[in-house]
């Protein structure tokens, strides 16, 4: 019998329950793909969470087909919730205060993913368009998160943060920077050693994603040994976009 068709929708959590569900989803990916850990992290209950997840509005990707199960999720914190927290999740790793002395609507996207089934598919669209109007509604002019590549050995990713560093750093304006305690250098190889094709290929889907949109790099990587990751931090100024990629994001696009 051929499997029913997602029927996708997209809504904020608004339930305890619906937390938690999203919470399922990030634990399934983070911990038990990825092999990242957090203190406040719940593997009785195969929870994943931290202290920032009151203050942070929770988009999910809900797929009706299945009785309504959360298929992907993605956690926003506006400039005015952050100030209730006391900071921004990323502030732990990068100084951001080029983005928070511009005065403009800020944001930071974080914890996105897809359950497995619905990777390679519409969902990361249907997602996607959620955030759209969520950015239009909260009129946010700048976007910025950390996004990472899987695992901590910066030789083998020598490549792509070096990609990265020489054709997308951030324009001084908005050039934020990894911490100097744990500053991770990303210029490693250079120009004329760089195998571009092969760097490119190295990048996550959701960081080509953002670069497609006419997005930067900030100064520097973060190596989260804890999470099993090495993050690089991405900004996203609205109004630097084209009438094409204002087109493709406000539509959602697919990574």
């Amino acid at each position: 019998m051929t499997a029913s068709a997602p029927i996708f929708r997209v809504k904020l959590a608004e339930t305890p329950e619906e937390l938690r569900a999203a919470q399922r989803l990030r634990y399934e990916v983070f911990v038990e793909e990825l092999g990242g850990d957090g203190p406040l992290v719940d593997h009785a209950a195969r929870l994943e969470c931290d202290r920032f997840d009151p203050f942070f509005d929770h988009l999910l990707l809900l797929d009706d087909s299945k009785n309504s199960c959360v298929a992907g999720v993605y956690r926003l914190l506006r400039d005015d919730q952050a100030a209730r927290a006391g900071q921004f999740y990323s502030e732990d790793e990068y100084d951001l205060t080029a983005l928070k002395t511009t005065g403009r609507r800020l944001m930071e996207l974080g914890r996105s993913c897809l359950a497995k089934p619905y990777r390679g598919g519409p969902g990361m669209f249907h997602l996607w368009n959620g955030l759209g109007r969520y950015v239009t509604d909260y009129k946010i002019e700048i976007l910025f998160g950390v996004a990472s590549f899987h695992g901590t050995d910066i030789a083998q990713l020598a490549q792509p943060l070096s990609l990265l560093h020489d054709r997308h750093l951030a324009p001084e304006a908005l050039r934020v920077r990894a911490r100097n305690e744990h500053f991770q250098k990303m210029d490693l190889i250079s120009k004329d050693n760089l195998d571009v094709r092969s760097a490119m290929r190295q990048v996550p889907a959701l960081i080509k994603a953002y670069l497609r949109l006419g997005g930067y790099v900030g100064d520097g990587a973060f190596v989260d040994h804890e999470f099993n990751t090495t993050d690089v931090c991405l900004i996203l100024d609205t109004d630097r976009l084209t009438e094409k990629q204002k087109s493709i994001y406000q539509q959602g696009i697919v990574t």
